[in-house]
């Protein structure tokens, strides 16, 4: 009997794994083009080196070696942190399993999110060279080295050559070294180099070197020995929650809750009295909205029911989502790090209060503003331009620079309300992070951070704060411009008018004496306004008033 269309057109349906469609679309996660490919290695396992030393309280010490091992574009990356290692029975998942890890299904910050970076790396240098990677584990009392691959077809871990042994000495951490093709090394705005440097300006806690290709080794040594404060997992708040959210969570629970207990239990913020207000919405009185019993097990749930729980949700009040789960860079470090790299004559650092965005989830939004000294971008003709550096929970963004809320951001604010001329041409540094539990990446390549209202409007408040400081700065320069001008202009004529004045005297007045006399009275003047002169002190940080108060009706 001959096959029918539809036998014909579903012969050839077939089930395939995550990693299977991440090979076919590798630029999803930053493998496209070969010198943003090596960089996302770099990337992806730093950032994860971080994130561990930080989880173990350790002050995070990394090595970073690129070698080209031919000519034809494969290099050699490796990648030594003294974290506290990862356990064998975790290692093959770490490495080789897309979205396997610590950290998606945490609700607390963190620089990698998706339990896809590390084992990204692993299945590119497969699929590039053939070769796995290997791995050397020190933790607790065991050191385990290793080969590890990607199954694609089944996305699990391909463990080879494992050998674990005892490690008396106590040593820590983790080593990574893989082959890579289709890669290239270069010193540009986007390479490795530019990425460590990064590293080290948002991170002043972390001591990283590099060791390039040419045999040129960089060491940013840590300027803080504090390590950061750990973020603190907290529950979903009801806020942020869809109608699919309630009825996942509420179905795997046990009937030992009732849904009023389930509320409770398992979100922020919800308290048995705000419980019995939203039972009061749910009572069959509030039109538009379902009745809902709230000693009903939550496993009994009902889509409908879900839908009117999301309605109630946004029919009372909440208080704001706990901030403890993100933690900033903080300013004092912002400061000493942009201070010790950049060296600027001028640093304004600015943290804004937590906010809220997708009504449950909170941000929060640190920059910083550095002006002359090495601040901006150094071309190769020797001009200089300014330097927009973004960051998502302090690691660096270099990609997809034009398509990120932190860019646009920045070039909507109107520089020349804060006496810059032309922004593009200033020796300028413009640092921005945003700190989240879950940043709005416009892809899996998490390089650029999408245009949600809430956050854009908060990055451009937060470069206007700091903007305004540079305009008290800029202000002051310029008056201290205008006085010595002024100055140099009375000054020039004293030798003609001591020689006049003491002809018309007709005594014996020497014209030098008078020129003595006449530039101490010009100096005397223009130094008591340069001390004394309160008045246009004020003016300035009037005018600075004006303009903030001018931002905050804006925000508002």
């Amino acid at each position: 009997m001959a096959k029918s269309n539809t036998d014909k057109i579903f012969s050839n349906f077939k089930e395939h794994s995550v990693a299977e469609f991440f090979k076919k679309n590798k630029q999803m996660l930053g493998f496209s083009g070969k010198v943003r490919s090596l960089t996302t290695i770099v990337h992806e396992y730093v950032t994860n080196s971080i994130d561990a030393c930080e989880e173990a309280g350790t002050l995070p010490e990394i090595e970073v070696k690129i070698h080209e091992i031919t000519k034809n574009e494969r290099y050699k990356v490796s990648v030594k942190d003294n974290g506290p290692g990862i356990p064998k029975k975790h290692l093959g998942k770490a490495l080789g399993q897309m979205l396997a890890g610590t950290k998606f299904h945490r609700y607390a910050q963190q620089r990698g999110q998706q339990g896809i970076g590390a084992a990204g790396c692993t299945m590119y240098a497969q699929i590039t060279t053939g070769k796995p990677v290997y791995v050397v584990s020190e933790y607790a009392d065991k050191k385990l080295t290793c080969n590890v691959a990607v199954d694609i077809k089944t996305n699990s871990p391909t463990i080879t050559d494992e050998v674990e042994e005892d490690n008396p000495q106590g040593a820590h951490g983790l080593y990574v070294e893989g082959e890579f093709g289709e890669v290239n090394y270069e010193r540009s705005a986007q390479s490795p180099y530019e990425y460590i440097k990064r590293i080290a300006l948002a991170n002043p806690h972390v001591t990283i070197s590099l060791l390039e290709p040419t045999g040129e080794l960089t060491t940013y040594p840590r300027s803080s020995e504090i390590v950061p404060k750990k973020p603190k997992e907290v529950l979903p708040h009801p806020l942020g929650l869809g109608v699919s959210d309630i009825v996942d969570l509420a179905h795997r629970e046990t009937d030992k809750y009732n849904m009023s207990s389930f509320l409770q239990e398992r979100f922020q913020r919800v308290s048995s009295a705000k419980v019995d207000e939203l039972a009061q919405v749910m009572s069959g009185k509030t039109e538009g909205i379902i009745y809902l019993d709230f000693k009903k097990k939550p496993s009994e749930l009902s889509w409908e029911e879900a839908e009117g729980l999301i309605k109630a949700f946004s029919m009372v009040k909440w208080i704001a989502p706990a901030s403890d789960c993100i933690h900033p860079i903080g300013a004092e470090q912002i400061q000493t790090s942009l201070a010790h790299i950049l060296a600027p004559e001028f640093i304004a650092v600015t943290e804004r209060p937590p906010k809220i965005y997708k009504g449950g989830v909170p941000f929060l939004v640190e920059a910083a503003i550095a002006w002359g000294g090495q601040a901006g971008r150094r071309l190769s003709n020797n001009q200089v331009t300014s330097d927009i550096i973004r960051y998502a929970n302090a690691a660096p963004l270099l990609f997809d620079i034009s398509g990120c809320a932190i860019t646009q951001a920045a070039k909507d604010v109107d520089w020349k309300r804060y006496k810059l001329k032309n922004f593009e041409e200033e020796a300028i540094t413009v640092f921005v992070n945003l700190a989240s539990v879950h940043i709005p990446y416009t892809s899996a390549g998490k390089q650029a951070i999408s245009q949600e209202d809430e956050v854009y409007q908060e990055i451009k408040n937060a470069i206007m704060e700091a903007a305004r400081r540079l305009q008290l700065h800029l202000a002051g320069i310029n008056k201290e411009r205008d006085r010595a001008q002024r100055r140099n202009a009375v000054i020039k004529y004293v030798p003609q008018l001591s020689h006049d004045l003491s002809e018309l005297a007709g005594k014996n007045t020497k014209p030098e004496e008078l020129a003595k006399k006449l530039t101490l009275l010009i100096e005397t003047k223009y130094m008591t306004h340069i001390l004394g002169d309160e008045s246009g002190e004020e003016g300035l940080e009037e005018n600075g008033k004006e303009a903030e108060d001018a931002d905050d009706e804006k925000e508002e």
